[in-house]
């Protein structure tokens, strides 16, 4: 009667305006200026101001309580106004309107928050370093995670600890394989409402979040704040505790710090393997077990599974080459290209290590490559002469080279031929002089990144490939193979059309064709002279020139 049709607050606070209809009320909020706690729980001893807080922690945190159920779904909660404020997610009912755009929301303490966006008002703020939150729970999330590492909930399930409860119940579906929010357009199931929220803008096409400083927009405001760190300010605010590199997100850092622990927590339900990623699960799954490839080219009859790969591979065909080097400003069809290109040209990042060797590489695929040398594994094999391989590409080249003889990719500056796209572009940088591979001990610089492998090896004077039958070593295995046909095997299986003699190597037999030819591609710079090697120029220059 008091609170609802006469509206008398007889009980004002000593401390500000504030009032209150009963003295209760205004007792219990007293409390909140002088800090008085004198409800205690029973079995941690933590304080509370009034008798219904100490209740409810008891029920959240001890007995699991929960003696309010939603009649729709029989879904349990601790009191009565959580029961209230869930009802509203399945009559839709939001009371709480914005006076300034009009959105509305299903509680008081939304509106309050939401209004924070538009003042810019951030009342809480960090103890420790005072950075100000427009929330207190956002406040104490970011104590927990940023500070303490406290993580006091935990899933009964599998034990995993989080900072929030609320994250616990989403990380629950991942074993009850709930999915409670359906996709209207695509049938896709997520399992929290925001995950849906961002779905819905794919098939949208909103992005309601841009970057103040370029204007870029995107479809979350996490995916617009990373983008703000890592391109305009450069903040990498998360590190490794094991090996010091700096993240942007804390997601990352998780996700780095497998390559440390080598956890893969997430397994494929058929087969059990295990898997980093969430992601490369849902892929395997797609390539092994289903072999669905719905998503195909339009521009030929290659499938991809999934639209994260047909998108990059419909870039090679628009050119289109949205992923930058911060550093050169090199162009990617794709963000992960552009995350090697960095390790391997200006970094030298290598954060994936041999066990056998400690070698280091710059990415995961390299290192089971060379994880092969160690255990002699050559999973691919030809199928005309059954040759194994330790690589699906090799395999390929090898039938190009042995059986076919295809070579599908030609040079646009001499029309040269060649089995591969790889070989295709390095070849080409005879042409155009672009040497991007640098040594750092002496400057000089390479058309491949494989050529500057082998020049380091000049200053370490490692020789890793050595021969099976006299132990000799090579700095290169080409080496090590010519030298096994030529001292040992005496195989020449490389022969000249024109007269019928045999090499060694195929190369060999190209700088012996220019005999035929006359062909004299290599000149001197100082004087124009041509000669058919490169190795007869520099020769040349050496001594002409340079007086060497």
């Amino acid at each position: 009667m008091l609170k609802t049709h006469i509206g008398d607050k007889s009980s004002p606070c000593k401390m500000h305006k504030k009032t209150f209809v009963t003295n209760a009320e205004e007792t219990s909020h007293t409390r909140t200026h002088t800090k008085d706690k004198r409800f205690s729980c029973e079995v941690c001893g933590k304080t509370f101001k009034t008798k219904p807080d100490a209740t409810i922690h008891m029920r959240r945190t001890h007995t699991g309580e929960k003696p309010f159920s939603c009649k729709c779904c029989d879904k349990a909660f601790p009191t009565k106004a959580e029961l209230k404020l869930h009802v509203r997610t399945h009559t839709g009912e939001k009371p709480y309107a914005c006076k300034v755009c009009g959105k509305a929301f299903t509680t008081n303490t939304g509106i309050k928050s939401h209004m924070r966006t538009h003042t810019g008002e951030k009342p809480f703020s960090c103890e420790v370093c005072g950075k100000a939150f427009a929330t207190s729970s956002t406040a104490i999330r970011h104590m927990r995670r940023i500070h303490t590492g406290e993580k006091r909930f935990s899933c009964k399930t599998c034990g995993k600890t989080f900072v929030t409860n609320s994250e616990v119940t989403s990380h629950m579906r991942t074993h009850t394989k709930e999915n409670r929010y359906l996709c209207e357009v695509c049938d896709e199931a997520l399992t929290t409402s925001t995950e849906l929220k961002s779905h819905m803008r794919t098939h949208t096409g909103n992005k309601p979040y841009s970057c103040k400083v370029c204007g870029k927009a995107f479809t979350t405001s996490s995916n617009a704040m990373k983008h703000m760190r890592r391109i305009h300010i450069g903040d990498k605010r998360f590190n490794c505790e094991v090996c010091g590199k700096t993240f942007v997100t804390n997601a990352e850092v998780t996700s780095h710090m497998r390559t440390h622990t080598k956890e893969k927590p997430y397994s494929c339900e058929v087969c059990n393997k295990a898997f980093n990623h969430k992601s490369s699960v849902t892929i395997h799954m797609l390539k092994t077990h289903i072999g669905d490839k719905s998503s195909p080219c339009k521009m030929h009859e290659k499938t991809c599974v999934t639209n994260a790969e047909e998108t990059p591979h419909t870039r090679t065909h628009r050119k289109d080459k949205r992923f930058s080097c911060e550093v050169c400003g090199k162009t990617f069809t794709n963000k992960s290209d552009a995350t090697i290109h960095m390790r391997r040209t200006h970094t030298g990042e290598k954060p994936f290590s041999c066990k056998c060797c400690d070698k280091a590489f710059p990415t995961n695929t390299e290192l089971k490559s060379h994880v092969r040398t160690h255990t002699g594994e050559k999973p691919y094999a030809c199928k005309v002469c059954g040759k194994a391989f330790t690589h699906e590409s090799v395999v390929a080249m090898h039938i190009r080279r042995e059986h076919t003889g295809g070579k599908p990719f030609s040079c646009n500056g001499c029309n040269k031929m060649f089995a591969t796209s790889t070989h295709s572009k390095i070849h080409m940088r005879t042409h155009t002089g672009e040497k991007p591979y640098a040594c750092d001990v002496c400057g000089k610089a390479f058309a491949s990144i494989t050529m500057l492998k082998s020049h380091m090896r000049t200053h370490t004077g490692e020789k890793p490939f050595s021969c099976e039958v006299c132990g000799k070593a090579f700095a290169t295995s080409s080496t090590a193979i010519r030298h096994m046909r030529r001292i040992h095997t005496g195989e020449k299986r490389f022969s000249c059309k024109t007269c019928g003699k045999t090499f060694v190597t195929n190369a060999e037999v190209t700088s012996h064709m220019r005999i035929h030819t006359k062909e004299t591609p290599y000149s001197c710079e100082e004087c124009g002279k041509t000669f058919t090697k490169q190795s007869l120029a520099v020769k040349h220059m050496r001594r002409i020139h340079s007086g060497e």
